[in-house]
């Protein structure tokens, strides 16, 4: 609870109950409106449960992509080695980043300023990692359990769904499992925005896999559309088969936060510590939301904007710092 859902657990230590927390919670807010707040669009969209873009969630890798251009960006490559030459005197490409690449044959090799990680652990303890020179023990990386995840995508015509609910979607307690339903859940993606589909549509992302039931994700293309399509029949009433169906595996789609996943956190400490430049970032910490992710990611941007300056700052000689 306290690493996936630390709000909750907030809300538990000042309140004592989650519900009650909540309850309280929203009188205050509106309290706070009846003194005068005023609850503007602005506040309205920073209270949304959920968020996206104009096109899907693809729109900001889009974005980021456009910004950074085609010759700052590796994809289909898998890091080596991490080379840190670090000697107090300046923070400016210290590091050093070795990488094989899909389409190139021979290794390739780049220097940085600093270096945001957010592969998972178990891939980092594969990684040589080299401070001046001298090979860090990465023996204290403990192990971490990851669920693996298939989300399959769905479209099913309006008139074929005889029990269409409104609303943000739905999750299946494991119990439902002795019902027949093996999914995780579902998102109702055309209701949460509209944009995402043809108005006589209603698009579905459903969750398969988990600690619930691994294999399953791991299932082939046409299993896996048969169990959505069964258990959306079952929950919506919806008939006959998809218009569209899309399916993504990770076997590494979120880490499972156990309860010993403080020395996780721990090494992670401990990592970024001994390697000046280094941060960690991603759903290995703080929540594995897609919202916790960015903010995540924005921390982590913010240490090394931190970082390259204080260093900068400490070797400007005396009185070379302007001050308006």
């Amino acid at each position: 609870m306290r690493h996936a859902f630390p709000e909750l657990l907030n809300l538990e230590e000042r309140f004592g109950s989650i519900i009650l927390g909540t309850i309280r919670s929203k009188l205050s807010a509106k309290n706070g409106k009846g003194q005068g707040m005023k609850d503007t669009s602005a506040n309205k969209k920073q209270r949304r449960g959920s968020f996206s873009f104009l096109g899907g969630m693809q729109t900001l890798t889009d974005a980021i992509c456009e910004e950074l251009g085609e010759d700052k960006l590796h994809f289909q490559s898998k890091v080596l080695q991490l080379s840190s030459s670090c000697n107090g005197n300046s923070p400016l490409e210290n590091w050093s980043v070795t990488y094989a690449s899909n389409h190139h044959k021979h290794l390739e090799n780049q220097s940085f300023d600093a270096v945001i990680m957010t592969a998972p652990l178990c891939d980092v303890k594969e990684m040589k990692i080299r401070k001046r020179g001298t090979p860090v023990l990465l023996d204290f990386l403990p192990e971490v359990t990851y669920m693996p995840l298939s989300v399959v995508i769905t479209t099913f015509k309006k008139e074929n769904v005889k029990r269409p609910l409104e609303g943000f979607g739905v999750l299946i307690p494991s119990k439902e499992q002795q019902n027949g339903l093996k999914t995780l859940g579902t998102l109702f993606s055309s209701m949460m925005f509209p944009d995402r589909a043809p108005s006589d549509l209603y698009l579905y992302t459903t969750f398969v896999g988990g600690s619930r039931n691994k294999e399953l994700a791991k299932a082939s293309r046409e299993e896996l559309k048969q169990i959505v399509t069964s258990d959306l029949r079952q929950l919506l009433g919806a008939e006959g088969e998809p218009t569209f169906m899309n399916q993504l595996y990770w076997s590494k789609a979120f880490p499972l936060y156990g309860h010993n996943y403080d020395s996780v956190l721990e090494a992670i400490e401990k990592l970024e510590k001994d390697l000046p430049g280094f941060y960690y970032a991603g759903n290995h910490r703080g929540g594995l939301s897609v919202g916790k992710a960015l903010s995540s990611g924005c921390k982590a941007a913010d240490l090394v904007i931190s970082y390259l300056d204080s260093s900068s700052r400490e070797k400007l000689p005396t009185g070379s710092l302007w001050k308006m």
